[in-house]
């Protein structure tokens, strides 16, 4: 019964569930859902040649891709972070060219940050699925007389693809909960919508509640969306009824 009383007064709208508050909330679901949404694509885009250039066998190639995902993969996003947010003022004559408006915000090195960072590590899946790819696959694509390009095209990336979906979903879902952070250089995502009605409010508890459970509604629609891609793309693989 004191449950129900609980929810009936978070509910009731006494405490922080105001037309104002709610606006707090929806304009961060917005700015989280847009940082993590397109730091995602773009990190997809840069993720699928530097996979194919880690998975070469030219050092030359290989080595400065590593080089790359072993600094972001070994270091922590905040740090990266904060470097990033904090570190573009030092770029001599940064402030005079049409980067400013942009760098000035937070948004931007905030996207910058997770867009390195997440093509890091999908890098590192793809590699690997890449490498998994069955060598008969291979040879079949040879006999055909593809090309390395047109066997890449065709056979290997989306071979790789389906192999790489399950742990590429966890890295979306890690890094809709890695945005939380986002909120440390003033920007007013969803954990900072929470921290803005806390302070306001007195109510950390009702607010970060009703954040986490936000966070949970998103990472089960992506969950679900994952699950449906990987029963349409492997059907191929359960076994027959």
């Amino acid at each position: 019964m004191e449950i129900l009383a609980w929810f009936h007064e978070l509910l009731d709208g006494n405490l922080i569930f105001t037309p104002q508050t709610l606006g707090y909330y929806w304009d961060g679901l917005v700015v989280t859902v847009q940082l993590v949404f397109v730091s995602l694509l773009i990190g997809l885009v840069l993720a699928v040649p530097l996979a194919i250039g880690r998975s070469s066998g030219r050092r030359w190639i290989s080595l400065p891709i590593y080089a790359y995902t072993y600094v972001f993969r070994g270091t922590p996003l905040l740090i990266q972070l904060y470097i990033i947010y904090y570190g573009v003022v030092f770029f001599d004559g940064i402030q005079e060219t049409f980067l400013w408006p942009l760098l000035r915000e937070a948004f931007y090195p905030a996207l910058i940050a997770f867009t390195l960072n997440t093509a890091a590590y999908t890098t590192e899946i793809f590699r690997g699925a890449i490498k998994a790819t069955p060598k008969g696959e291979i040879e079949a694509a040879r006999a055909y007389g593809m090309s390395q390009a047109l066997m890449m095209r065709r056979i290997i990336l989306p071979s790789a693809f389906r192999r790489a979906l399950p742990a590429y979903g966890n890295e979306v879902i890690f890094m809709l909960h890695a945005s939380a952070i986002a909120s440390v250089v003033t920007l007013m995502d969803l954990t900072g919508a929470a921290r803005f009605v806390y302070a306001r409010f007195y109510a950390p508890f009702e607010a970060f509640i009703f954040v986490a459970v936000i966070y949970l509604c998103l990472t089960f629609t992506i969950l679900f969306f994952f699950r449906y891609l990987e029963k349409r793309l492997l059907a191929h693989l359960r076994p027959q009824s």
